[in-house]
């Protein structure tokens, strides 16, 4: 597995430690790979604040996809870079198609752990291809997760893959996290990814810019550390996340968008 795919572990143990605390997030499957795989992160990697921020990110997918498959109970799911989360454990297929797609050797080691089912699938696949959606449905719209995967695809790939899906599909809705250019520059030096050796990532800070050449129109920015969720944590973590990682702190590195064609 290549750097990058190595950076599936971060988000993997910040959910397992929420999980196992009993806050944010219930992940009974991030809590026993995580205990199977016994990835040595290290450092910055570990941090229970960034666990904080892992868990509470992914919450706020779940919510935003369970909401969009209850509007539409016909859409196609696609969780892009899926790694090893069990989102589609934690929300439940409810009679949608799902899939998950990422890189061969990622995929290789989630089929370990999950299995296909009739509704849930999973696509060995570079997402920067075109290949892969020929097996997806054209005829419905698609519902599409796309967490912690912008910042390793540079702006050109990333255009790239969401014209790809706005031609494949007559109608998408995309929730998107992003680095800002600022979080970008600064992860040359100071970043969790660092630890398991990458360093080359990319950001932007206008969400229009990806309206170019993509077929898409901006809906929305979400926040990825809801006051619901902070009031979780316990003590004088939930006051010193609020005032450190939370906010407007927040928001200087990190960017949640939405998106529909």
């Amino acid at each position: 597995m290549d750097n990058v795919n190595k950076t599936l572990y971060i988000p993997l143990y910040g959910k397992a430690y929420v999980s196992k605390k009993g806050i944010i997030l219930q992940d009974k499957k991030a809590e026993e790979i995580w205990e199977a795989e016994e990835f040595a992160l290290k450092g910055k990697s570990k941090s229970k604040w960034l666990a904080y921020y892992m868990g509470m990110r992914s919450k706020v997918f779940d919510l935003w996809l369970q909401e969009q498959m209850e509007e539409d109970k016909e859409a196609v799911i696609l969780h892009l870079g899926c790694g090893m989360d069990s989102r589609v454990e934690r929300v439940g297929t409810n009679g949608h198609l799902w899939y998950d797609v990422d890189f061969p050797d990622v995929i290789k080691e989630r089929k370990r752990y999950y299995a296909e089912t009739e509704e849930y699938h999973m696509i060995s696949s570079d997402v920067r291809q075109s290949e892969w959606l020929s097996g997806v449905s054209q005829d419905k719209t698609a519902i599409i997760v796309m967490e912690g995967i912008s910042m390793y695809l540079s702006p050109e790939e990333l255009t790239k893959v969401l014209e790809n899906l706005t031609k494949h599909f007559p109608k998408v809705h995309i929730l998107t996290d992003c680095y800002t250019t600022f979080a970008a520059k600064a992860s040359k030096y100071k970043n969790p990814i660092n630890d398991v050796g990458v360093t080359q990532v990319y950001g932007m800070d206008d969400p229009l810019v990806l309206e170019n050449g993509t077929g898409l129109i901006f809906v929305n920015e979400h926040g990825m550390t809801p006051a619901s969720l902070i009031n979780e944590l316990r003590g004088m973590e939930k006051s010193i996340f609020k005032k450190v990682f939370a906010g407007g702190v927040s928001k200087k590195m990190y960017r949640l968008y939405e998106y529909v064609k």
